[in-house]
């Protein structure tokens, strides 16, 4: 049955889906849909149209059937965006074929979850709409960054610091992707600039960054400086342990 737009999503029924422990449906014809051909469709209009595009109705019109056929398997978008999260990650890396320790092995993690991301900006937005329920894809991504942890000597609460601290860096950048508009960007940066140098005397510090270059376009992958930065505090931490 359709849910009222005011209702709250059932943490519990979204469990069983992304577990696959919900009940099929066993009354009328035979099933013609799927939880992974809905959620195949909802990720195509994602994908192509956004975010915002995404709603029960425009998943039934890319599989062609009407939205009450949806909630047979899906009960609303709520609980379909869960299920969106959980499949748009790929497989977790298998970092212990990472030669040369924990170090390369969280590199390549970060890396590997960095590209996540860069895939799918609106991954980020989903995820940071609500408390979000983990699937077996996304404990898998935990697992694999704890594994190459493991025999750092660390305790159980700071491997899991770290993980925080690298997907925390992650996503601030992720978000940065997706709030980004060129066009408006530019803009701003040219009025700005213009009220800056009226005013330059009264910002020194930051008359000199942005005369040094500070924030002038570079190349090279924006992970780089922060990933680095907290990989080093991650080693002087594990030599101290």
């Amino acid at each position: 049955m359709a849910r009222s737009k005011d209702e709250k999503r059932d943490p519990a029924v979204s469990l069983a889906l992304l577990w696959g422990e919900q009940a099929q449906p066993r009354r009328g014809p035979k099933p013609s849909l799927s939880v992974e051909r809905i959620v195949d469709g909802a990720l195509a209009v994602a994908d192509t149209e956004g975010l915002d595009a995404l709603s029960m109705q425009s998943v039934g019109a890319r599989l062609g059937v009407t939205t009450m056929a949806l909630y047979r398997y899906v009960p609303g978008k709520a609980e379909l965006l869960d299920l969106m999260v959980d499949a748009s990650f790929g497989p977790a890396p298998a970092v212990d074929g990472v030669p040369g320790g924990w170090r390369p092995q969280l590199e390549a993690w970060a890396r590997a979850c960095w590209e996540q991301y860069r895939r799918r900006p609106w991954m980020v937005v989903a995820t940071g709409m609500r408390r979000q329920l983990m699937g077996p894809r996304q404990l898998a991504w935990l697992d694999s960054a704890l594994a190459a942890l493991a025999g750092t000597g660390l305790s159980f609460a700071q491997q899991h610091e770290v993980f925080l601290l690298l997907i925390g860096h992650i996503r601030s950048l992720a978000q940065q992707r997706a709030d980004d508009d060129a066009e408006g960007r530019e803009e701003w940066d040219r009025l700005t600039a213009q009220v800056l140098e009226r005013h330059a005397a009264r910002f020194p510090a930051l008359s000199a960054a942005i005369a040094g270059g500070a924030f002038a376009p570079h190349g090279g992958d924006p992970l780089d400086f922060g990933l680095e930065r907290i990989l080093d505090g991650v080693e002087a931490l594990i030599e101290r342990s």
